[in-house]
């Protein structure tokens, strides 16, 4: 029997490469993402999509129900989706904070919490949640961005010792810069919430680090299937590490 894994934010970047390499590994793999035109891929090599608005608890509650009524179970869960908020602690509003929470952090615990009944509770199951590197500093204009992380590593660390009488793994991902979107949005977001402000001529050199940075033909930044070598190898891990840098 196929082991059953959940992966989030699978229309591109991280989330796309990991389902394709699970899907190489064996598993049966459940893409989820908003934008499932994106996610073609992933049906022409024999998994499925499902959509997942991770705003919406009805929509997570779905998600999970629908691969639970046809597999009857998750052995792996990866917490992927994400974005980085960017502009400086005294212009970004309280209600986007508030945004890049309840994506970063809040909708990974609630995933968490429906999908753990339904794993077996055996040393082969794992929560592999995606942080970053961010979780361990901070950087300017990403000050949220680094709080949700550094909420997603000590949730995961408390969560690790909490599942250690069941034997279910939860191991922590810490990428750094990766050739996806995640530049151009965060760079874009320090632009628009520094505009007009104190901080703009200061905020515009740290989005054209992202920029430049994040790009596939320029920048420093690694292939995404870096990050998916390092979920597989956590994945099949008999004692995993709680984090792979």
């Amino acid at each position: 029997m196929n082991k059953v894994a959940l992966v989030t934010g699978a229309s591109s970047g991280i989330g796309l490469e990991t389902t394709l390499a699970l899907l190489k590994k064996g598993f049966t793999v459940y893409g989820a993402a908003r934008r499932l035109s994106l996610m073609s891929e992933i049906q022409e090599n024999g998994g499925n999509i499902l959509y997942l608005d991770l705003t919406d608890d009805d929509s997570i509650q779905s998600c999970v129900k629908k691969i639970v009524e046809k597999e009857g179970r998750i052995d792996v869960l990866i917490n992927n989706s994400g974005y980085g908020l960017g502009g400086s602690v005294e212009n970004v509003s309280i209600q986007q904070a508030k945004s890049q929470f309840e994506v970063n952090v809040f909708a990974l615990v609630r995933l968490t919490q429906l999908v753990l009944p339904y794993m077996e509770k055996s040393s082969s199951s794992r929560i592999i949640n995606i942080s970053s590197m961010a979780g361990r500093f901070s950087s300017p204009f990403l000050g949220w961005y680094h709080a949700s992380k550094y909420a997603v590593e000590a949730l995961t660390d408390s969560l690790r010792l909490e599942l250690s009488s069941l034997k279910i793994k939860a191991v922590l991902i810490e990428p750094g810069l990766i050739k996806t979107h995640w530049g151009t949005i965060a760079a874009n977001s320090i632009k628009e919430n520094c505009k007009n402000t104190v901080y703009e001529k200061q905020s515009l050199n740290v989005a054209d680090f992202y920029e430049k940075n994040y790009s596939a033909e320029n920048g420093a930044a690694s292939n995404p299937s870096v990050i998916s070598k390092a979920v597989i190898k956590a994945v099949f891990a008999k004692k995993p590490k709680a984090r792979y840098v």
